[in-house]
């Protein structure tokens, strides 16, 4: 096969020279046909063809080409061109190998408003290290130590009843039992207590139980560079205990250590690069543990980015190219297929390209597939995620108080979620299983192009659909994702969408609700998030209320009354999952933003990689 430099070339000539080229319009300094055709390692072309009108036996297209070099990890340097181009009906570039023109790590490369790009940050690695040894040895920045109640007991001369707390009061001449007392620490969860220590090896002492974040909080506030933790308590723990103890410590600390920054104009990094963790063994088993949550943890950061990043920046081709940057970086086990416009319509995806219509940006179907390098596939699956990068409401314009209209960029949090397990999956490299990663990303807007209230669209499934609100246009696009995810002949769907705002009356924001009528998918999925710690609620599929979303002229309304929108939401993407596929859809419009601190959470990306695990061989 013809090498990509030599196909780009080739790309140009056909683009550039033919009869029939009527304009070319650069849009960036310095973009000539040499500095095109200068060599990059490795190079990649993105083109993506839009029709615009037909005129003889030609189209007019628009024609957007970028090169890059990219370093596994960082684009480094980029040309842009855009071109108005005169080419055959039967010449269709659509996708030569998907550029990954950014990195939640690097510059977004799209031609955004406001000539906003984010800070490339390069965040310290922490490294993690299991130890046994005499926690009053160890020497470093902070000493946090994990407590319940009953490990802060104390006898009738107020000193520490547990072995440890006993030992590091004694070296500190009482100081930690005094210090308790005064700030009547108890040892509850979720409670601390910070004493400064200027003569002591260790220049901090925590007493806390949610290790991780608040070890986070201590080390930001103190500019650490080490941390060790160790629980007062330990000895009764099992190894499997243990195991998961330490991946949690691990994740919460990375977690809460990460600070998004990178559209801030002075960017901030943390110093924290080292951990040990005291008292819970060395085997490789913990080990492994460790390098677990640090894989799982850097795809919740690669969540929280996409999310936070906002729709002027993080565009259609921007997500699709992270999303293919992925593939490209596990292409041993991970391969990408993203669908332009044209082809959704070979198709019929009415339902998705219905969506899509009022937008000056070209939607893009995305398709990540997962299959290990060796062994049998026992199990398919598939993660379907929503994934609007803004979200207007269309003609149903999104108004009032508590509209949240400022944060619909947050609107593709299912598709973050999903891609995340993705990357966080590439890493793993689970065996026995296949996975589909599937978005179908648009943008909801306004223009003449546009959905109207009233119109009805037709799904890739046949089903007819009248559009009774244009800001229920979510589950239009996961209709056809649906009816796509069938077609690849998995076993297992799970969805994630932040559907409706029903969901967060009925839940509040720190609670995804669950729906499915598979009483076996529900229990391992909530096993994967007894694992992961995020919170999810199975609600009911209240068939009776599907008379709510019967139209008169179609087979379907998109939305039902005000009461249970979340059940009738779920019920209409019901429509479009085959019976012999289990089925899960989750809305997760409340806890994927903390909207105290205004950023996003990663939500669901820890709970979908278990599940996966789950069902590995």
């Amino acid at each position: 096969m013809k090498n990509d430099a030599l196909l780009a070339k080739q790309a140009w000539k056909l683009i550039t020279k033919p009869q029939g080229f009527t304009q070319s319009i650069l849009l960036a300094k310095d973009c000539t046909e040499q500095n095109f055709l200068q060599p990059l390692a490795p190079f990649y072309v993105y083109f993506s063809l839009n029709p615009i009108w037909s005129w003889g036996n030609f189209n007019i297209n628009t024609c957007t080409i970028a090169t890059l070099r990219n370093d596994r990890h960082h684009c480094r340097s980029f040309t842009y061109f855009s071109f108005r181009v005169l080419v055959p009906p039967g010449l269709c570039f659509h996708q030569l190998k998907s550029a990954p023109l950014c990195s939640p790590r690097a510059k977004f490369m799209a031609h955004t408003l406001g000539f906003t790009q984010p800070a490339n940050i390069q965040h310290p690695k922490i490294s993690f290290a299991a130890k046994e040894i005499d926690v009053a040895e160890w020497k470093g920045d902070i000493l946090a130590v994990g407590v319940t109640e009953k490990d802060m007991s104390k006898d009738e001369n107020y000193k520490f009843q547990n072995s440890i707390l006993k030992k590091l009061d004694g070296l500190l001449g009482g100081m930690l039992a005094e210090a308790s007392s005064e700030e009547d620490f108890t040892g509850k969860a979720g409670k601390s207590m910070v004493l400064r220590l200027p003569s002591c090896g260790s220049k901090r002492v925590a007493s806390f139980q949610r290790l991780g974040e608040a070890v986070a909080a201590a080390a930001k506030t103190a500019q650490a560079n080490s941390v060790a933790i160790v629980l007062a308590s330990s000895e009764g723990l099992s190894n499997e205990s243990k195991l998961s103890t330490a991946s949690a410590i691990a994740s919460g600390t990375v977690l809460g250590i990460y600070e998004d920054s990178r559209y801030k104009s002075e960017p901030r990094k943390p110093k924290l690069n080292s951990v040990d963790i005291i008292g819970l063994g060395t085997r490789p088993e913990l080990e492994k543990m460790l390098k677990y949550a640090e894989n799982v943890s850097s795809a919740i950061i690669f969540g929280r980015e996409l999310v936070n990043s906002p729709a002027n920046v993080l565009t259609l081709a921007a997500l699709a190219a992270e999303a293919s940057n992925i593939a490209s970086l596990y292409s041993d086990v991970l391969s990408a297929n993203i669908l332009s416009a044209e082809q959704c319509k070979e198709l019929k995806m009415g339902s998705y390209l219905g969506v899509a219509a009022a937008s000056a940006n070209p939607p893009h179907f995305i398709h990540l597939c997962y299959k290990p390098s060796s062994g049998p596939i026992k199990t398919k699956l598939a993660l379907v995620g929503k994934g609007l990068t803004f979200d207007s409401g269309g003609y149903n314009i999104k108004t009032g108080a508590g509209c949240s209209i400022d944060i619909m960029k947050t609107d593709m949090g299912g598709s973050a979620a999903v891609l995340g397990a993705a990357k966080a999956l590439g890493q793993i490299k689970p065996p026995g299983v296949e996975v589909h990663f599937i978005v179908a990303s648009c943008e909801n807007m306004i223009s003449g192009t546009g959905m109207r209230p009233g119109d009805i669209i037709t799904a890739s499934n046949g089903k007819t659909i009248e559009v009774n609100n244009t800001d229920a246009e979510g589950r239009l696009t996961l209709a056809d994702a649906l009816v796509y995810a069938c077609k690849q002949g998995v076993d297992k769907i799970v969805d994630l969408a932040t559907l409706t705002g029903a969901c967060i009356v009925a839940l509040g924001p720190s609670i995804a609700g669950v729906f499915t009528p598979s009483d076996d998918l529900a229990k391992e999925v909530f096993e994967a998030s007894e694992v992961s710690g995020e919170k999810f609620w199975r609600m009911p599929l209240e068939e009776s209320y599907w008379e709510s979303m019967k139209s008169g002229v179609a087979d379907m309304v998109n939305t039902g009354g005000r009461q249970g929108g979340a059940i009738t939401a779920a019920l209409f993407l019901k429509q479009f999952v085959d019976e012999k596929v289990q089925w899960m859809h989750i809305d997760l419009a409340g806890p994927v933003w903390n909207d105290k601190k205004r950023v996003a959470t990663g939500f669901g990306i820890a709970t979908l990689v278990e599940w996966v695990l789950k069902n590995s061989s």
